[in-house]
């Protein structure tokens, strides 16, 4: 169960997103990835839950993930209960990571800024000694949010140039949301031509500004520390 790097989704496909690159390098070095999403995405205007996990597991594959697991929260119900910080807190304390990412808390979704409050919240407990679960206490190196829909200047990004590819199969594995809606189901802005294009665009100017390909931006609260000026 223990990983490396521990990331949390709103629902299946917000990983992929926001940082499905960096899941796909890390896992290609060798360092095991987790990936925990909070709800079963059940008021999504395309597709059934069940439909969902079994894209979610077909992407976590193609990412390379060690696993990935669903903590059956209600869609559009993320709200810092006792219950859902606990099973939260569980995870940690299970996955013991040293880095765990979470959604970037300004965000034109509430369940994604909801989120991000909750898993700060259930973050800082899993480090308390007497706060009781199922596990020891865990306190990660650091937390870092990536970004879903909104994007303001990152802290730092990561390079995922030689993994662009693997991010772009990951995201294909949602048919039921990117793909052109039939006449089951709807039009929404996800399933519109423009909205991979809008993932890439952001990639592609984050990469631009570190001079590579494809980068995914990340935002930390503390300062980044280097060894010098020289870069």
């Amino acid at each position: 169960m223990t990983v490396d790097v521990l990331a949390f989704g709103p629902h299946a496909d917000d990983i992929e997103i926001g940082l499905g690159g960096t899941v796909a390098r890390h896992a290609a070095e060798g360092l095991r990835v987790g990936l925990c999403d909070l709800t079963r995405a059940e008021l999504s205007s395309n597709g059934t839950p069940e439909q969902r996990l079994v894209e979610a597991e077909a992407a976590a594959r193609v990412l390379g993930a060690a696993w990935r697991e669903n903590l059956g929260w209600p869609d559009g119900g993320i709200e810092a209960t006792p219950s859902h910080i606990r099973s939260a807190v569980d995870v940690i304390r299970r996955a013991r990571p040293r880095v765990i990412a979470i959604p970037y808390g300004a965000d034109r979704h509430p369940d994604h800024v909801a989120a991000s409050e909750v898993l700060r919240t259930a973050i800082f407990k899993a480090g308390l000694r007497r706060y009781e679960s199922d596990a020891a206490a865990w306190r990660p190196e650091w937390v870092c949010a990536y970004f879903i829909n909104d994007s303001t200047a990152p802290s730092f990004v990561v390079d995922v140039s030689a993994h662009y590819e693997t991010k772009r199969e990951a995201l294909s594995c949602y048919r039921s949301q990117f793909e052109s809606a039939d006449q089951s189901g709807v039009a929404t802005r996800l399933n519109a031509p423009t909205f991979r294009q809008l993932i890439e665009s952001r990639d592609a100017q984050f990469g631009a500004l570190a001079g590579v390909a494809f980068a995914e931006g990340f935002v930390v609260r503390e300062p980044v520390v280097r060894s010098g000026l020289l870069k």
